[in-house]
C-alpha cells in the first residue's frame, strides 16, 4: 500500500476517530496525517487516560510531576488538558477526553468495592498498580488490576457517537500499535481490536525511534506492511511544542526529530 492509497482509505472511510492514550500522542504519533486529511473527513482525537490522582504519589509519580514543572498532578493534568485543547483547536480536529486516571497514578481496588485503595503515606508503592515506571507502567505487562480499566475503554470506544461512514461502516479508528510496551497503550490497542470496528494501527512516536513493533500482535491481526507517510511534518513539529508540559522532557534539545509517521492495515484493506 502506498502513501496514496493510505490517505484514499482514510479519505473513502468517512470519520476518522484517533485514539490517544496520553494527551499528545495523538499529535505525536498522527499530527502530520490528522493536519492532511482534516479538509477531506472528519477528525476527531479521543484520548483516554486525561486525569491523575490526589496525593500520596509514587516515587515515580513525584518525579514525573516534578520533570513538568508542577506542584501536584491535579494542576498538571488541568494544563494537559488546557494544552490539548489548544493544540487540536489550532489544527481543526474536534477533541473528546475520557477522563480515566493514568497509568502512574491508578491505585489498587479495595476488595469488594472496586473503588481505589487509600495509599499509606510511608510507602504508596505498595498500593499503587504501577508502582515504577521502568520496572512496570514501561514493562510491557498489564496487571490484573486494569481488567476493569479494559472494560471501560472499550465501551467508550464502542460507544463513540460520531458520524456513520457511507454506507453505515461507521468511523474508521487508528489505533496505537503500543511500540515500547507502555500500559496505557497496551490498555487502548486492545480495546480496540475488541471493539469490532475498522481498526488501522499508528507507530507510537518518539518510543518508535527505539523500540519494534510486537510481531506477535502483527501476527495475531494479520496486519500488513508499514505504510510510511512524510507530507506535513514540518508543520507537526510546531504543534507538537505546544504541548509545554510534555515537550521539554521528550526532547531535550527542543528539536522534534523529523520521522516519518507509519500504519498497518488489515492486509486486504487496500
Amino acid at each position: 500500500m502506498t502513501p496514496d492509497l493510505l490517505t484514499a482509505v482514510v479519505r473513502g472511510g468517512g470519520p476518522l476517530v484517533v485514539l490517544s492514550p496520553h494527551l499528545d500522542d495523538a499529535v505525536l504519533s498522527c499530527g502530520a496525517l490528522m493536519a492532511h486529511v482534516r479538509e477531506q473527513v472528519p477528525v476527531t482525537v479521543v484520548t483516554l487516560f486525561t486525569a491523575a490522582a490526589p496525593p500520596p504519589y509514587t516515587l515515580s509519580a513525584r518525579r514525573f510531576v516534578r520533570l513538568s514543572g508542577m506542584r501536584d498532578a491535579e494542576e498538571l493534568y488541568a494544563a494537559r488538558r488546557a494544552e490539548d485543547r489548544e493544540v487540536l483547536t489550532a489544527m481543526g480536529v474536534d477533541w473528546r477526553h475520557a477522563g480515566l486516571t493514568e497509568g502512574l497514578f491508578r491505585r489498587k481496588p479495595r476488595p469488594g468495592t472496586g473503588e481505589p485503595r487509600r495509599p499509606s503515606r510511608l510507602l504508596p508503592e505498595r498500593d499503587h498498580v504501577y508502582p515504577t515506571y521502568r520496572a512496570h507502567l514501561a514493562a510491557g505487562r498489564v496487571s490484573p488490576h486494569d481488567d476493569d480499566v479494559l472494560r471501560a475503554i472499550t465501551r467508550t470506544v464502542g460507544a463513540l457517537d460520531v458520524p456513520d461512514a457511507p454506507g453505515g461502516a461507521g468511523p474508521l479508528l487508528l489505533a496505537p500499535l503500543a511500540i515500547g510496551g507502555h500500559v496505557d497503550h497496551l490498555l487502548v490497542r486492545s480495546a480496540a481490536a475488541l471493539s469490532r470496528r475498522r481498526v488501522v494501527y499508528y507507530g507510537d512516536f518518539p518510543y518508535n525511534r527505539n523500540a519494534t513493533v510486537d510481531s506477535d500482535f502483527v501476527r495475531h491481526h494479520d496486519l500488513g506492511r508499514p505504510v510510511t507517510w512524510t507530507h506535513g511534518l514540518h508543520s507537526k513539529t510546531a504543534s507538537i511544542l505546544g504541548y509545554r508540559t510534555q515537550a521539554p522532557a521528550l526532547f531535550h534539545d527542543g528539536r522534534v526529530p523529523l520521522a516519518p509517521e507509519f500504519y498497518l492495515f488489515p492486509r486486504g484493506s487496500s
